[in-house]
């Protein structure tokens, strides 16, 4: 080929990846940037982490990682919503916590604003005590909570969490008034083991991979899990077979920015699929004993609206809005 032809095939090659119209395996832009609006050490930023490992074996040149933590994604979400508009190359992770904390917050950002790409895992919740505390088992939890709801204090993520919801679900199921309960609210996992460890809550709750090595430990105590059934290697009850009737889980996925086209949704979500099928995912999804819980595109936008309606009902009647 001419030098003049090369300079002006290679400046069309160029413009076509500036505007995204190459696909994502062949611009300099597979250069991903994931947001996880928490903070380190809790189950969106595991998830997040552990994409970001498998999109790059699925193809993805580079991901860089900010966290932004706080009133349960939301301040991640506005940043997100205000900085990655038309970005084809910026993802956040999100979930049940995010949704629980827009309907208590009424942030005035939301998700309808975003692009949904894929749902990825569901997980459900445990419930820990700290290994110097008085109490040893859910039944002895909920015996003081009915004497005293405010001296149980429930420490988990941000208000309107999948812990929380559950937290007022199981006040109201014993009779105790939810909006009595004394809910401690962190801005990340990270946060809320450090106060479990140093005994500065009654009770913890989380996802199960955030507390398994804890557990495993002997650093905290696994007390109740809410699931249907138990969780597989972990030596704890559900809650309705503590005849509790409180079932809830905590799924995750992945949004795209605001704006972009079509094809750079399908683009994003065909990549993100692909890293599902990789070796480091399957071995991120067994040790954090997550369940695969795949859904795409609008099937996926479908269920976060679904989840919005189901979720604030279920706030409604355990007295938390």
């Amino acid at each position: 080929m001419r030098r003049d032809q090369f300079l002006k095939s290679l400046g069309a090659f160029a413009t076509l990846a500036a505007a995204g119209g190459l696909p994502l395996t062949a611009r300099a832009a597979a250069n991903l940037k994931m947001l996880i609006p928490a903070n380190p050490g809790g189950g969106w930023d595991l998830t997040g982490r552990a994409l970001g490992r498998a999109l790059q074996e699925a193809g993805a040149s580079s991901v860089a990682f900010d966290n932004k933590g706080g009133a349960a994604g939301a301040i991640g979400l506005a940043q997100f919503v205000n900085s990655a508009k038309n970005d084809p190359n910026a993802l956040m992770v999100m979930g049940a916590v995010m949704v629980g904390g827009i309907i208590t917050g009424r942030p005035p950002v939301d998700l309808s604003q975003a692009t949904p790409l894929a749902r990825l895992t569901t997980e459900y919740n445990v419930f820990v005590l700290p290994a110097a505390s008085p109490f040893k088992t859910m039944k002895d939890v909920v015996e003081q909570l009915k004497k005293d709801p405010g001296s149980v204090k429930w420490g988990g993520g941000s208000r309107g969490s999948t812990e929380h919801i559950a937290a007022a679900m199981i006040a109201q199921r014993v009779g105790v008034d939810p909006s009595k309960i004394n809910y401690v609210a962190f801005r990340g996992g990270g946060e809320a083991v450090a106060a479990i460890l140093g005994n500065n809550v009654t009770v913890g709750g989380s996802g199960y991979s955030e507390f398994s090595e804890y557990i495993a430990t002997g650093k905290m105590r696994a007390i109740a899990v809410t699931s249907d059934k138990r969780i597989a290697g972990l030596d704890a009850p559900t809650l309705k077979e503590l005849g509790i009737d409180v079932e809830i889980g905590n799924w995750r996925g992945v949004y795209g920015a605001p704006g972009i086209t079509a094809a750079q949704r399908k683009e994003l979500i065909d990549l993100v699929m692909k890293a599902t099928k990789t070796k480091s995912w399957a071995e991120s999804i067994d040790k954090n004993g997550w369940t695969p819980a795949y859904l795409t595109g609008n099937d996926f936008g479908n269920f976060v609206d679904r989840e919005f309606a189901s979720l604030r009902a279920t706030m409604v009647k355990s007295g938390m809005i």
